[in-house]
């Protein structure tokens, strides 16, 4: 397959992540009386990772994250030379999706992207945190256990990704599996970080945040980061089968 279709699969498939995850939680997560709520938008940020994996999966082997990128790459799974390319596809695709988002929602009255727009955070801007009428109440989870969370949840995503991948497993269930984990990796951590373990979901958003969440932002591009190259390391180097 071309690069130029690969690279193009990486973009739509995190538009689609970004516009259907991010989406969900700006318009639907606490809509009044109907709202979907923490559970909603962790299955919406599954169910776009199944549909685009089954969708352009094999045109790009459906990565739309640069720490899966990373994460396949140091599992012995993706080549070092792509891995930029690809990160490139996969920011401008959530940057695309985070400006249709921002043209949508600020047809809204009384709309405030400054507020939140989905972002991610950590201390005063956790999920957690309370604020008041504009004063910090209560803060939410510390820095560090925010890098805890995102470190840990981003590793298991890629034990997960590299072994459901791994030609012995069963094959046609892999995409399932990586959107299923990726909606517990969202019900577990919606309320420390509003979950990243993806730079480009970050990124997507947090520029049209344009304040606290572009000053918090290298968190969650170092840590997803180190974490994705950890869980992919950890597959290659102690549960690889020796027959891949």
């Amino acid at each position: 397959m071309s690069m130029g279709k690969r690279l193009g699969a990486e973009f739509f498939g995190t538009f689609w992540l970004v516009f259907g995850g991010c989406g969900s939680a700006i318009f639907a997560a606490a809509y009044p009386d109907l709202g979907i709520g923490f559970a909603g938008v962790a299955l919406a940020f599954g169910l776009t990772v199944v549909t685009m994996a089954y969708a352009v999966g094999h045109i790009s082997g459906g990565h739309f994250n640069p720490a899966v990128t990373l994460g396949l790459c140091a599992g012995g799974r993706f080549p070092l030379k792509d891995v930029v390319p690809y990160w490139i596809a996969q920011v401008i695709g959530g940057l695309v999706a985070g400006a249709v988002l921002y043209l949508i929602a600020s047809g809204k009255p009384g709309f405030e992207a400054v507020a939140g727009f989905a972002s991610n955070g950590y201390g005063d801007h956790s999920p957690s945190a309370i604020w008041e009428n504009g004063s910090l109440v209560k803060t939410g989870y510390s820095l560090q256990a925010c890098i805890v969370a995102e470190f840990v949840l981003t590793a298991f995503f890629l034990i997960v990704i590299n072994g459901t991948t791994h030609k012995l497993a069963p094959t046609g269930f892999a995409p399932l599996a990586i959107g299923l984990t990726l909606t517990l990796i969202h019900l577990i951590s919606i309320p420390i970080t509003n979950t990243s373990v993806n730079p480009a979901r970050s990124t997507a958003v947090a520029v049209f945040q344009g304040t606290w969440a572009i000053q918090q932002l290298w968190m969650f591009w170092v840590i997803p980061l180190i974490g994705g190259a950890v869980g992919g390391l950890i597959y290659r180097h102690l549960l690889d089968s020796r027959e891949s």
